[in-house]
């Protein structure tokens, strides 16, 4: 039996942009809690006000073939409609190589 796959998100967000951010994260978070092979997320907010980073989110899912067939899916052209630029975010599969 295989492992789920894990994608991860580091998201930049300028100052006062908080909101907006949370409000994209929760478009995206409806959109694939519904898709198959969809298993959890999680989003994270760091500690450090001076973090590159200030959001990152972790994704599982079951296979990496789901995760990317819910990225060619046409709905998500509307919910990432107007994504902001000044939002950087890096998402990527990850493997555990280290336990």
């Amino acid at each position: 039996m295989s492992e789920n796959v894990t994608i991860i998100n580091p998201i930049e967000v300028p100052a006062g942009r908080e909101a907006d951010a949370l409000a994209i994260w929760d478009r995206y978070a409806a959109y694939f809690s519904k898709q198959p092979g969809y298993v959890r997320t999680k989003l994270h907010r760091s500690m450090d006000p001076n973090a590159k980073f200030h959001y990152v989110n972790i994704a599982e899912w079951t296979s990496m073939e789901a995760f990317v067939a819910a990225l060619h899916n046409e709905e998500i052209k509307s919910v990432g409609e107007g994504f902001p630029s000044d939002m950087p975010h890096f998402p990527a599969p990850y493997e555990v190589i280290r336990s």
